[in-house]
């Protein structure tokens, strides 16, 4: 968590780190435990396809992702999720605590998340949050596609 909080203060991002006793493991239990919209949680989801793999960053608003979509997105591109090994191998963080920046994947950014001020994802250890402004999702992460 000492690279990611380098990262942010480096980069001068806002941020808060918040400590809880327990993983958030859904955008629900996320949106209840900090009282806010669950469109505002954003979970990090690694997606692989036959050119490698992705980080996908959405909004929990969105429900389930609809992987054709994003394949067009990225030019045809066949995408599934990444198994938890798979995850564990590419990011060197489990299912539910990628965090939000911090790692070398090419990456995909749901617009709805701009519509917030702050939005809350992983810090790469599953008792804490990362609150952070969505802009930042752009300047710290390499962005090849926006989902509309």
């Amino acid at each position: 968590m000492d690279n990611l909080k380098t990262i942010l203060q480096e980069n001068e991002v806002p941020f808060e780190i918040i400590h809880h006793e327990n993983p958030i493991r859904t955008a629900k239990e996320g949106a209840d435990y900090f009282a806010i919209e669950i469109g505002q949680t954003a979970p990090t989801l690694v997606l692989k396809s036959e050119k490698g793999y992705f980080a996908m960053i959405v909004s929990g608003g969105r429900g389930r992702v609809n992987l054709e979509e994003v394949s067009e997105l990225l030019g045809g591109n066949q995408l599934k999720m990444a198994t938890p090994k798979e995850v564990q191998k590419i990011t060197g963080y489990t299912v539910g605590s990628v965090p939000l920046v911090g790692f070398s994947l090419p990456c995909i950014v749901d617009k709805e998340l701009f519509r917030y001020p702050f939005i809350y994802g992983g810090t790469g250890d599953p008792t804490s949050t990362l609150k952070m402004p969505p802009h930042a999702l752009e300047k710290l992460n390499q962005v090849v596609a926006l989902l509309g």
